[in-house]
């Protein structure tokens, strides 16, 4: 019974032994995951850009229409609002006391023509007779102060016509513009004095027309370090191609230039006052009309431009995520400009060659293994968004 006994328990230890040394067995290692993303080589470009301003739609030339004469306003010839062409009838007042007063005027005309001719005539018998000391010399002095009298006089009656004639071409009142003009300060019947109340109405010039828009104090020194350090680069003797978009999205279809730049910062806004001229023949831009302005003409030389959607934020600030030689992920700091469309600028972080990931952000992690994919094959929910772990 002993030496069963001792057999059985030397199986079960066998057995235990053998159990032990199955529960020991390595189990085969799992390889290191790979993520698929899409990576672009980083270049450096020329790239133009545009700068975007607020601006305000001003009439190139804003004429006041006022009554030259007094009188009472007979006619209104346009209607208020209305698109008028350059020496259209706009008013008109009663004519009747102007063509009294000319006709009054030409008939002392005619009076001191004729006492002129009377005179000359009389003047031009006097001097044969005073050559021989037939009449006395105060007779000559009278006939030839006569002669000028009445030249005199026929001169004064001709201005007086003039005039007239003037006046009664004064109560006819066009526009010297084409424009927009605006709605009738008097109605018809009114009396129209000379003077400050002689004002009727505004015609607005369309074509050419302004905009006005303001550049910070803040902007312009930006502008002018970036172009010490080389990092933009501004048109020759400044002209800048000025290009306009109206609150639809929709682009104005003509182009326009920078004709004025205020030479002082405005105390009060800290800004300084820019107006561009753009041709406007169809009429499409009104005055005082926001519309935003696009100042096109600079470039950034050598610039890196990456998309939005592949710079990050963490709590040190913006980041991305590199591959190195083993396309193994890393996380590089990156100091943003402004942006570019859908793109950012790097202005310090990434140089020419660097491998950039854009994609599938989310599923990176420091040293872990990338694949590089054709774009979209990668896209998955979330890529966009803050990262798992943001950069330590």
């Amino acid at each position: 019974m002993d030496i069963s006994r001792q057999a059985l328990l030397g199986l079960g230890l066998c057995a235990l032994v053998l159990l032990h040394g199955c529960d020991t067995q390595e189990e085969p290692k799992q390889a290191a995951p790979v993520i698929p993303a899409t990576v672009i080589t980083i270049e450096a470009q020329d790239t133009p850009v545009a700068f975007t301003f607020v601006g305000q739609a001003e009439s190139s030339r804003q004429v006041e229409i006022r009554a030259r004469v007094d009188g009472f306003l007979e006619k209104q010839t346009y209607e208020d609002g209305a698109l008028v062409e350059a020496k259209k009838v706009l008013f008109e007042l009663d004519k009747k006391p102007f063509q009294a007063t000319l006709q009054q005027a030409r008939g002392e005309l005619s009076l001191h023509q004729a006492r002129h001719t009377t005179a000359v005539a009389n003047l031009g018998r006097i001097k044969p007779l005073a050559e021989q000391d037939a009449v006395s010399k105060k007779d000559l002095d009278d006939a030839i102060g006569a002669e000028k009298e009445t030249k005199a006089a026929v001169l004064a009656a001709q201005g007086a016509v003039r005039e007239a004639e003037l006046n009664l071409g004064y109560a006819t009142i066009f526009t010297p513009v084409t424009g927009l003009a605006s709605k009738a300060v008097k109605q018809e019947g009114s009396y129209i004095p000379t003077g400050q109340e002689s004002l009727l109405t505004y015609v607005a010039q369309l074509d050419p027309i302004w905009v006005n828009f303001s550049v910070s104090e803040n902007q312009v020194l930006r502008a002018r370090q970036d172009v010490k350090k080389g990092l933009l680069k501004s048109p020759g003797d400044d002209k800048y191609v000025v290009e306009v978009v109206f609150a639809d999205g929709s682009i104005h279809p003509h182009k326009g230039h920078v004709n004025f730049a205020e030479p002082n910062v405005d105390p009060e806004t800290g800004t300084l006052l820019i107006r561009a001229e753009l041709a406007n023949p169809e009429g499409s831009m009104r005055p005082g009309q926001f519309v935003r302005v696009r100042l096109h003409g600079s470039s950034r030389p050598g610039a890196i431009l990456v998309p939005q959607t592949a710079v990050m934020q963490g709590a040190r600030g913006h980041f991305v995520w590199v591959l190195d030689k083993e396309d193994k992920a890393e996380v590089r700091a990156v100091e943003v400009g402004p942006w570019h469309g859908d793109n950012w600028f790097i202005e310090q972080g990434l140089n020419a060659g660097d491998r950039l990931v854009i994609d599938n952000l989310i599923k990176l992690s420091q040293g872990i293994q990338v694949q590089n994919t054709p774009p979209g094959a990668t896209a998955q929910e979330g890529s966009t968004e803050q990262p798992a772990k943001q950069a330590e």
